[in-house]
């Protein structure tokens, strides 16, 4: 197998067994990457001289026996809104062009720390506030399985990166689905972290009591491998992990309403597999839910212009207007408003933990629609605008609830599963996520 084809873990279990130079490997994606006329739609640059410094270190490391940890030497992409050192990082809006930073965000110094190399900046919503993907104003990044379809938002080319083989992983960042959906959309696994358990220092922010980073990769083990880096934790062992005897709830409010038929059709075939692997699946509602959607706006909106609105007015002609015109939506929003929003949230949610706490987690279709064509969105402001709420509705369901939270790929294009659960079980979700993907294996 072509060392961009393979998983994270498997490079750097080659590199371990001295079958793989880290400086070669990071050459390979590097190489890729320049030669391939689509990389400046993935990447907003690559940071070629880092990258082989980092791999020179990592291939010294590996030939003295001192490598620092299972990925050491594993190339990989960061989302354009992770400070870099003296690298532009402008969160996909030219608002931001010109902003270079002079440290690392915390997340990358851990990743650095652990031996990965730093390939490169990848392109992204604008602020990260539309889970499309589409950003007339940069680039969009392309879809793996439809040239002329949306990538899915807002970390598209965290995705791009690992579905093209130009990484080996990606690291995104989720306020409403933005590592969720277009993992789902590229056919990649990719994992929400509770909010809070991943230090936000040195990301540019967008709703910060939302705001979570994680990774977007080929599997579940390469997700739990890199989310330990970034969390500071140790790796869970997904050693065995297997659905017998789990027991799954099927969301049946809001998040199975006017479903698409091909993810409708993929989720209830991924449901039988798993249930003939031996998983106990009940189907029900949660009340709780369906209010939560409702605060939405005085809750991320409001925050989202609590956050950006100040730049945003310095040069709103310099946005793509639908975009634009959703932070604007947080104006309307008082500090009476966002408060009351939180305090009924806080009682939600634990309503929610209530309900689902006799299940290992709850399982939904990662996103309702299939990718929409890029050309109508940006012909039609307002079908931009639904195709992005429904985009997201299904993974801003884990968020407005506090969940963490995993999509699996189903094997139909661009179709994932998604399985939540409350927060601050990450490491139990993931292990439930291997045990998903174990049960959909081919």
């Amino acid at each position: 197998m072509a060392w961009h084809e393979m998983t994270a873990a498997d490079l750097g279990r080659g590199i371990a067994a001295g079958e793989i130079d880290p400086v070669a490997l990071t050459e390979h994606f590097l190489t890729r990457a320049e030669a391939d006329p689509i990389t400046p739609r993935i990447y907003t640059t690559l940071t070629r001289d880092r990258a082989m410094a980092e791999a020179q270190a990592a291939a010294t490391r590996a030939q003295a026996g001192t490598r620092r940890g299972p990925l050491d030497g594993v190339p990989i992409s960061w989302k354009d809104l992770f400070d870099s050192a003296g690298t532009e990082t402008m969160a996909g809006s030219q608002l931001l062009a010109g902003r270079v930073p002079d440290r690392d965000a915390l997340v990358l110094q851990r990743a650095t720390e652990a031996g990965m190399i730093c390939l490169g900046k990848t392109h992204m919503s604008e602020l990260a506030f539309s889970g499309l993907g589409v950003n007339p104003n940069t680039a969009t990044a392309p879809n793996v399985n439809d040239p002329e379809a949306a990538p899915g938002g807002s970390s598209s080319g965290a995705a791009a990166s690992v579905a093209f083989g130009l990484a080996a992983a990606g690291i995104g960042s989720d306020t409403g689905g933005s590592v969720r959906l277009p993992a789902a959309w590229n056919d990649l696994v990719g994992f929400k972290t509770t909010a809070g358990l991943v230090p936000l220092d040195g990301a540019v922010k967008l709703a910060p009591n939302f705001d979570t980073i994680g990774p977007l990769t080929r599997n579940v083990e390469d997700a739990a491998l890199i989310h330990a880096v970034l969390a500071g934790d140790s790796a869970v062992n997904l050693t065995g992990a297997d659905v017998s005897g789990m027991r799954f709830l099927v969301l049946e409010t809001v998040a199975l309403d006017d479903c698409h038929p091909t993810p409708a059709e993929a989720f209830i075939t991924a449901l039988d597999r798993i249930g003939q692997a031996g998983a106990t699946i009940s189907r029900g509602a949660i009340p709780e839910v369906a209010e939560a959607m409702t605060l939405s706006a005085p809750t991320i909106v409001a925050e989202a212009w609590a956050e950006c609105g100040a730049v945003i007015e310095t040069a709103p002609e310099k946005m793509f207007a639908p975009v634009r015109e959703r932070f604007e939506a947080g104006k309307a929003f008082s500090a009476s408003d966002y408060i009351r929003g939180w305090d009924r949230l806080h009682v939600l949610r634990a309503g929610f933990d209530a309900a689902i706490a006799g299940y290992d987690a709850v399982l939904l279709p990662s996103s309702a629609i299939l990718p929409p064509n890029v050309e109508a969105l940006l012909a039609d402001p307002a079908f931009f605008t639904s195709e992005n709420l429904m985009a997201l509705r299904n993974t801003r369901i884990g968020n407005m609830m506090g969940c963490c939270g995993i999509t699996i790929p189903t094997g139909v294009p661009s179709c994932g599963i998604m399985a939540l659960g409350s927060g601050g079980t990450d490491r139990k979700m993931l292990r439930i996520g291997a045990a998903i993907e174990a049960a959909l294996r081919p």
